[in-house]
């Protein structure tokens, strides 16, 4: 991670412009328009090609290349930015309980950061699809936190945070992590495994979260959350409509066809929908 990010490049990606001091409100907004612009996204896993954690390569394929990635892809981009930014940041690991609470006592494989501004520690996530914050959260236990879409809180501490998010009337856990300092060698093996043996390479999932919306295809089908309505939710039935999406409401520069169309193919007829 020696290399220099390419600030333009990725200001470019999000639309920022504005002061670039190392403050609580640039954070803010750096954390509100990268989950906005830059979509989670497992196409790589899922046509069976490397995700690559080098910073040149996450550079090349999320900025460049106008793809998405999963939480190592985000999370080491943006924290390459807040270092170069003049942020205090750490990577951290965290064991995701979403979709099986029984993985509290499995190895981590999310990452998340923590970033210390003015004396507090606030944590960052741009990479949890779905799910993922669009605000920073102080590291602080048993206090509801307002972003601009959920309301999250930290439980524990000791040393265990557990991150959850207000679903409903309801408190459902995301994960659970402590405040060990990761490396890059540290996520190398969890990424290896969900990039080749995971539900990423069965499954399509793909999120972005724009001011007041939560944007979700999962296989073929696609979902809208807007702020204080009903979600929408649709089965997108043929390959036009699959690229149509992928394309269009999430921005992804597609693959080439000859590798990405036979998988969006196999995930529409085992929804028995024709291609």
């Amino acid at each position: 991670m020696s290399q220099k990010v390419n600030l333009n490049a990725y200001f470019e990606r999000i639309g920022f412009a504005g002061s670039i001091a190392p403050t609580l409100a640039t954070l803010e907004l750096i954390h509100a328009l990268h989950p906005a612009a830059i979509p989670f996204e497992n196409l790589n896993p899922l046509l069976g090609l490397p995700v690559n954690l080098d910073l040149a390569s996450i550079e090349k394929k999320l900025l460049t290349e106008k793809r998405g990635g999963y939480c190592y892809e985000h999370n080491l981009l943006l924290m390459a930015v807040l270092r170069e930014l003049d942020f205090s940041v750490r990577g951290l690991a965290a064991r995701v309980l979403w979709s099986d609470p029984s993985a509290v006592d499995r190895p981590p494989t999310h990452m998340l950061l923590a970033v210390e501004i003015g004396g507090a520690t606030y944590i960052a996530d741009v990479g949890f699809g779905g799910l993922t914050l669009t605000a920073p959260l102080k590291l602080k236990s048993e206090t509801e936190q307002a972003t601009p879409h959920e309301t999250f809180r930290l439980t524990g501490g000791a040393p265990d945070w557990t991150l959850e998010a207000k679903i409903g009337e309801a408190w459902k856990a995301l994960y659970i992590f402590d405040t060990v300092e990761r490396t890059l060698e540290d996520y190398a093996a969890s990424n290896l495994i969900l990039s080749t043996d995971s539900p990423f390479t069965r499954e399509l999932r793909v999120a972005l979260s724009p001011s007041g919306q939560r944007l979700a295809l999962r296989n073929n089908r696609f979902t809208t959350h807007t702020v204080g309505e009903p979600s929408e939710s649709r089965l997108l039935t043929s390959l036009a409509e699959m690229r149509e999406v992928l394309s269009g409401p999430f921005g992804i520069q597609l693959p080439s066809a000859e590798l990405l169309d036979p998988k969006l193919e196999e995930i529409l007829a085992a929804a028995g929908t024709e291609a």
